[in-house]
């Protein structure tokens, strides 16, 4: 390793993790957050000393990282109190697809591995490329629900991946909003109003129950619960801002719209 490179790094968001793993430069990572799951070996690897917008500081600063990762105004506190302490600390702060191609890129740079980190990015730019040449029309209205109670709609690369995979997020105006308390959908008979044709939810975490969106007042005059066209699209593959977004999440909405339009979508069956 180059030493003029940071060798021991601390990552408080699973997408950095994922990254370094993809560009084969895991052996630079000393910690990582507890709710990283992507990949899998980095839970069995590396001790977990964060939560989102929690972190053992202690346990960071034994770990004599040379670079923290995060992600977002949300660490922001984390961010300062590791500044105090002595550490350097690199925070992302992006939310759409160039964003994330983007955060790829800066940190390539960042460890040495440039070129792999573009090969990462050509690959992610592969997969968009090949959706939009499979997009059907006409494109369904599909209502993305991050979170149920309160009801939040898509995050702007959520909002891009569903443009690219054929379909129309029906609140494009709340998309371009960073945080989640900007995309409260206020009125819930909003989405009865925009008529989506296909329902996703990605419940942060918590397991999609289509069951009880279905028998929300006056849902059941939504186009997309009178065919039955609510899916669940994992939080884990599309929520966090990097490559399992761009790839796995991609593919995932690229099935359900397929599946919409009545033909077969790549990958697994639609669930």
């Amino acid at each position: 390793m180059d030493s003029a490179l940071p060798s021991r790094i601390v990552c408080l968001t699973e997408e950095t993790t994922e990254t370094l793993y993809r560009i084969g430069e895991a052996d630079r990572i000393v910690g990582i957050s507890g709710f990283t799951v992507r990949p899998r070996q980095a839970r069995k690897e590396k001790p977990r000393v964060s939560a989102f917008t929690s972190a053992k500081i202690d346990k960071i600063l034994a770990l004599s990282p040379d670079l923290v990762l995060g992600f977002s105004d949300l660490q922001a506190d984390i961010a300062r109190e590791l500044i105090k302490a002595g550490a350097s600390v690199m925070v992302f702060n992006h939310r759409s697809i160039e964003g994330i191609l983007g955060m790829m890129r800066t940190l390539g740079a960042m460890v040495g591995a440039a070129e792999r980190a573009e090969a990462l990015v050509h690959e992610c730019m592969q997969h968009l490329a090949q959706a939009r040449s499979h997009a059907q029309l006409p494109r369904p209205r599909v209502y993305f629900e991050e979170w149920d109670s309160p009801q939040i709609s898509a995050i702007r690369w959520v909002s891009e991946l569903i443009e690219a995979a054929g379909g129309e997020d029906i609140f494009p105006e709340l998309a371009r909003y960073p945080d989640g308390k900007s995309r409260i959908i206020c009125d819930p008979q909003e989405v009865v109003r925009r008529k989506p044709d296909i329902i996703i939810g990605s419940w942060c975490g918590k397991k999609f129950r289509p069951e009880k969106v279905a028998t929300r007042p006056d849902w059941g005059s939504i186009p997309a619960v009178r065919t039955g066209a609510l899916y669940e699209v994992k939080s884990v593959e599309i929520l966090q801002p990097g490559p399992a977004a761009l790839t796995d999440g991609l593919a995932r909405l690229c099935e359900i719209i397929h599946h919409w339009h009545g033909s077969p979508g790549e990958g697994a069956s639609v669930g």
